[in-house]
């Protein structure tokens, strides 16, 4: 049906997108556009509208309070201004990414911004500096919607997902995941994944893939009524009426919709729109529909619901349209009903602790498979035909509204252990670790890191229509040159390194149905740059690539590990050991990959490893167990520039596995705790690391290189963060001890000046303490990583100086060690001959100098120790040149 006259619409904009909103009261409206100011209406009247100027361009929502209204744009700004004046408040929020769409609370105290950015923002309108944040959802948000109390958030992803928050604490808390309702949708796409709050506060609705409304109750997540709306296209508007006792709404296919909330029966379609429309909203208290579309027009349309429905909207707010009332319990559960005796006799149900149980039939398929023949035939009053009321027992008792008998029977209605245990075994599911890409980032908007590494970065941004934009940037732009390509295959993992890139593509990536695919792009050549690609075979995905200088490492979803040379060659293929995989890398001839392997008590799999040597065929450690502790995943595998392995985990802790060319021999030592910085001891930063690698720094000792993440985000985002350093430090002392160290209060603040005095020295004692035991099992550490490396390997005089210059700083720190416990005390001789033993003293002269400190400290006994123990290690020394000559 078409408008029984025509609805004239009042140009508010430019053409382009328009947004619109009423203010509480409903005696303003005030609509957003493309261009650089917003326009307030005033209801009931013809008037020219208020023009507020100096706005932002390209808006993308607005709403309004009674005394101000905010605005939300594409340049990521998020502004407030005065109803009263027409003027420029403030800027509540900015963002680095578009702002898609803002929500304000009910009481106008809070704004939600939505963006392409992976967090929302919640900021009070009153104090810009109260912010709560977000960041459960994995990709960009559409929509931003608060329930009627302001107390729950719902966050419509463009994952397809519904995350639903609660505010009422003091940190904001996800309580819900809602997947399946909506549909997902580009950020800036026309169509809508908005979620409404019905107005009676107990459920909420929203637009599906299949162009329906689906209604869903809050109390127990339970789908309730839909709305078949028949619509050709996408929904792109739908509102509530103040009352909730009808709904509108529009599509793509430029129809206009009105239902009957209770029966979900269409009432009146418009079906003569002239352009999309975007945004729609009823008045609060008035007959009237406004809507805006996507040519800058605004339409006020009065008396939109017909005078036979008017009924409908004059009603005080109505229930939403339930299945079952979720506060009435269960669907199916028949109500208490009446005897001949004017009583009510209730049949008894089950008791909770069966509730979802598996064993009964009827408990599973619902009311809808209910046999109640007996009651429709009209046979109701058979239906107490036999009463039991001499208790001979040939009534059944305790029978609930399925027909069933409960389990009153039992003792306190649980079922026996056995039947308990049974019921248990089916919820077994082991979690498993996900398999991820070293140094690659999720989806944060548009963009997302391919690849981290000391070389560059790898960065993909999203086009419109089907298309990637992958960018190479180096940190060396003198030796390499950046480059960038359009990506037709949707790559999605990238390894680079100073010989070239490696790319991965995963099956039907474009939507033809084509197999998984491997690209590699070398940098420069002697001859002419020759890229190639692969294809894997169908139905097989790619989980995890590698690249060294030597080989191409690629894990597969069929749990093979394919190996291939820089040229495309395949050189080997086997089933790894421990599956599903996790992930790989490589460095020279070496191969690391790590799957899962068996489950533990808590339910988690053990991650297993296993290094091999392509070239020479040598497998040193087979399927042996990654070190993590409970509740801790793996973030990043890699090795360093010198070739060992090392992983980072989701605790902040880098490690690195020593003895692993000795079988049986590995084991993973702790090189730094993040968490136990010293930047971060005073407890007023809040960072986390991104591992890239560990390599040579700026001093020429080994660094643990990382982007620094503020704040509580957990990746990388644009621009990307410059590489930044830190040195190795076994955790030895916990953050207190640090914080303490760096001038932290004493517990005690009543102590005397001595007293003072006494505990600074000792507390500059157990400093230089900690500072030499670290420098001491740190050179141990390296030492004997080398050392395993040149056993193994053709040592180069650089790694020969190396080895001897951490055998020297191994002796400092001991020799410094035996300073502080000479200092201690005649008691600590003892520990002072142990630290003089630990000495390597390859040629005697540490002894020497240990037997001078002792002296100087006037330990005469300690003295004659280490002389006798320097006396033996040279004769073991002359020893063993004699043996050597006789060999």
């Amino acid at each position: 049906m078409a408008f029984q006259q025509r609805l004239r619409g009042r140009q508010a904009h430019a053409p382009g997108a328009t947004y619109l909103t009423y203010t509480p009261n409903g005696k303003k409206l005030v609509t957003a556009g493309v261009d650089n100011y917003c326009r307030v209406f005033t209801t009931g009247s013809d008037d020219e509208p208020i023009t507020v100027d100096d706005c932002q361009e390209n808006n993308t929502a607005v709403v309004a309070g009674n005394g101000f209204f905010i605005t939300g744009s594409e340049d990521g700004t998020v502004s407030k201004y005065s109803l009263e004046d027409g003027k420029f408040e403030e800027i509540l929020v900015r963002t680095t990414l578009p702002i898609r769409d803002v929500a304000l609370s009910p009481n106008g105290n809070w704004i939600a911004v939505a963006s392409d950015e992976l967090v929302v923002n919640v900021v009070n309108t009153k104090d810009m500096n109260q912010i709560r944040t977000l960041r459960d959802q994995p990709r960009a948000v559409k929509h931003v919607s608060f329930d009627k109390t302001g107390d729950q958030l719902a966050v419509s992803c463009t994952d397809g997902n519904i995350y639903m928050y609660t505010l009422d604490g003091n940190e904001p808390e996800m309580v819900k995941k809602v997947d399946g309702m909506i549909k997902s949708l580009e950020a800036d796409a026309e169509a809508t994944s908005k979620v409404l709050w019905h107005p009676d506060g107990r459920a909420f609705a929203s637009a599906t893939a299949l162009r329906d409304v689906q209604v869903m109750s809050t109390n127990d997540w339970e789908r309730q009524k839909k709305f078949k709306t028949d619509h050709s296209a996408d929904i792109t508007a739908a509102a509530w009426s103040p009352n909730g006792a009808l709904l509108a709404t529009t599509s793509i296919d430029l129809s206009l919709c009105l239902w009957d909330a209770k029966t979900q029966k269409l009432l009146k379609k418009y079906d003569d729109l002239k352009a999309t429309v975007l945004a729609m909203v009823w008045h609060p208290s008035e007959n009237i529909l406004s809507y805006t579309n996507n040519e800058g027009e605004l339409f006020i349309h009065t008396d939109f619901v017909p005078d036979e429905n008017l009924p409908l909207l004059q009603k005080s707010t109505v229930s939403a349209p339930f299945f079952h009332d979720p506060s009435e319990g269960r669907a199916g559960v028949p109500a208490a009903q009446p005897l001949e005796n004017g009583t009510k006799h209730v049949l008894p149900g089950r008791p909770r602790q069966r509730d979802g149980t598996p064993d009964s039939l009827d408990d599973l398929l619902g009311p809808e498979f209910e046999d109640n023949e007996g009651e429709n035939d009209g046979d109701e009053e058979m239906h107490d035909f036999v009463v039991d009321d001499d208790g001979a027992g040939y009534a059944p008792a305790n029978i609930n509204g399925y027909k069933k008998r409960t389990n009153g029977h039992l003792t306190n209605g649980i079922e026996p252990l056995a039947k308990r245990r049974a019921y248990s075994s089916a919820i077994f599911k082991p979690q498993v670790h996900e398999p991820f890409q070293p140094g690659s980032t999720p989806w944060r908007g548009e963009r997302r890191l391919l690849c981290c590494s000391l070389t560059g970065y790898v960065e993909t941004v999203s086009q419109e229509g089907r298309h990637h934009t992958v960018s190479v940037r180096f940190y060396d732009e003198h030796t390499f040159r950046n480059f960038h390509f359009t990506d037709i295959f949707l790559y999605d993992k990238a390894c680079l390194n100073e010989n070239g890139t490696l790319f991965a593509c995963q099956p039907n990536s474009t939507g033809d149905g084509s197999a998984a695919m491997i690209y590699y792009r070398p940098h420069e050549t002697w001859t002419t740059r020759t890229d190639w690609r692969t294809n894997l075979p169908t139905g097989e995905s790619v989980t995890a690539i590698a690249l060294s200088d030597s080989y191409v490492c690629v894990t597969t979803s069929a749990n093979y590990v394919r190996i291939y040379s820089l040229f495309g060659l395949p050189v080997r293929v086997y089933r790894q050991k421990s599956s599903p995989a996790v992930t790989c890398a490589a460095w020279r001839d070496y191969i690391l990959t790590i799957g899962n392997g068996p489950v533990q008590p808590d339910l988690s799999t053990q991650l297993l490893y296993t290094i091999e040597n392509i070239k020479h065929d040598i497998v040193y450690q087979d399927a042996d167990i990654l070190a993590l502790p409970p509740n801790t995943t793996l973030t990043s595998v890699f090795f360093s520039s010198e070739g060992d392995p090392y992983i980072y985990d989701s605790s902040g802790v880098l490690l690195t596995l020593l003895g692993w060319r000795t079988s049986g021999q590995a084991r993973w030592v702790p090189m730094l705790d993040t968490k136990l910085l010293s930047r971060l001891a005073s407890g007023g930063k809040e960072e986390s690391y991104w591992p890239v690698g560990v390599a040579a720094g700026s001093d020429e000792g080994m660094k643990f290189h990382c982007m620094i993440i503020k704040g509580k985000e957990l990746y990388p985002s644009a621009p990307v963060p410059h590489l930044s350093e830190f040195g190795f430090e076994i955790p030895l002392s916990s953050a207190v001890d640090k914080k303490r160290d760096l001038g932290g209060q004493d517990i005690d603040d009543d102590n005397d000046e001595d007293d003072d005095v006494n505990s600074g020295s000792k507390k500059n004692g157990a400093n230089k303490q900690q500072e030499h035991e670290q420098a001491f099992i740190l050179s141990s550490t390296l030492y004997s990583q080398l050392q395993s490396t040149l056993s193994h390997t053709r040592p180069s005089s650089t790694q020969k100086q190396a080895l001897t210059t951490l055998e020297v700083a191994i002796d400092r720190a001991l020799l410094q060690l035996l300073g502080l416990e000479c200092l201690a005390g005649e008691d600590h001789g003892m520990k002072a001959l142990e630290i003089v033993s630990l000495m390597r003293d390859a040629n005697g002269k540490m002894l020497d100098l240990a037997g001078k400190v002792a002296s100087r400290y006037g330990r005469d006994v300690l003295t004659e120790k280490i002389r006798e123990l320097a006396e033996r290690k040279a004769a073991a020394r002359d020893s063993d040149e004699i043996d050597d000559e006789y060999a």
